[in-house]
């Protein structure tokens, strides 16, 4: 039997091999090329990142295409973030994201976001918002879930794979307003919508039915939705534009729809921030890391109905 330590190097070195690997598809900065398509949700979106709008001052930044102006921070990787990856004809350089080591505590994995103690204002638009959207492309390119960098047991794994999220207006870096994720679901790993309403509220989470692995199988770009309508407590799961079955986790009234008066939106608090890829944007701490690539992030503070996502999807495809 393998020694522990050795288990946990061995893992270490192969991070970095697959990392030199991901070097080869990288696109430095001053070639990165935004992307052709331009469509309804994007324009409407309060954040939307296409990762081909370097910061010319800082490649390690993404300036925001939608209309909020709010930058996000390449998170460990900076410009080497972005590799060559087209999730659909005509699209921009993808983000990487992934653990770099995980066989040492710490907070070296690439992810992205941005967090703000006091709030950000430039996300004042989910200030006492009446729902959300969190939608993206999306490809698993590694072993995922992530092992546990932050316990001493060789084999734990993170219980959750980090895709994208809205912080909540009191977050630690962790709590979420609006979340597209995969987390553990009675003991299964899922693809959830999972959002709080009030920030001192409990959160409701919408697990989708099909297994994980069949909606995000390896080596496929894949489209992903989930909308939160706050006024009535509904969520919804999307994947290639179709709407996913599922089912609610939290039973009674986690957003205290029953008890508090209409009309019900989120809390009058801007959020402090975006995380994409694993929790803690302000990089203190390595959690739910993803080995995989992301592109055309929109954040919106709506839900979009079904009949929008799929026109979305299939702009993207279909050029129409």
């Amino acid at each position: 039997m393998t020694p522990p330590r050795t288990r946990r190097y061995s893992l270490a070195v192969a991070a970095l091999a697959a990392t030199a690997s991901l070097a080869a598809a990288t696109i430095p900065a001053q070639a990165a090329h935004p992307s052709t398509l331009h469509t309804p949700l994007r324009a409407q979106a309060v954040a939307a990142y296409d990762f081909g709008h370097p910061d010319p001052a800082a490649p390690g930044r993404e300036r925001d295409i939608g209309r909020s102006g709010t930058a996000l921070s390449l998170i460990n990787g900076g410009s080497a973030m972005r590799v060559a990856d087209e999730a659909y004809p005509g699209a921009s350089p993808a983000l990487q994201v992934r653990q770099q080591n995980p066989a040492t505590a710490g907070n070296d994995d690439w992810k992205a976001g941005t967090w703000d103690a006091e709030g950000l204002s430039s996300l004042d638009a989910f200030r006492s918002a009446r729902g959300a959207t969190v939608m993206g492309w999306f490809k698993m390119t590694g072993d995922n879930p992530a092992l546990n960098s932050n316990t001493a047991d060789p084999s734990d794994h993170y219980n959750a794979i980090g895709l994208a999220g809205v912080l909540s207006g009191t977050s630690d870096g962790h709590a979420v307003r609006a979340l597209l994720e995969l987390i553990q679901v009675n003991g299964e790993l899922k693809l959830v919508a999972l959002g709080r309403r009030l920030d001192s509220g409990a959160s409701q989470t919408f697990a989708a039915d099909i297994p994980w692995e069949e909606l995000l199988p390896r080596g496929e770009w894949v489209h992903l939705a989930a909308t939160f309508d706050f006024r009535d407590g509904t969520l919804a799961l999307y994947r290639d534009g179709k709407p996913l079955d599922g089912f609610y986790v939290t039973p009674g009234d986690p957003w205290e729809l029953a008890t508090t008066p209409a009309p019900h939106r989120a809390s009058p608090t801007d959020p402090r921030g975006i995380k994409i890829g694993g929790s803690f944007p302000q990089n203190t701490r390595e959690n739910n890391a993803c080995d995989c690539r992301m592109d055309d992030l929109l954040f919106l503070n709506r839900p979009v109905p079904a009949g929008a996502v799929a026109a979305e999807y299939r702009r993207m495809t279909r050029g129409h």
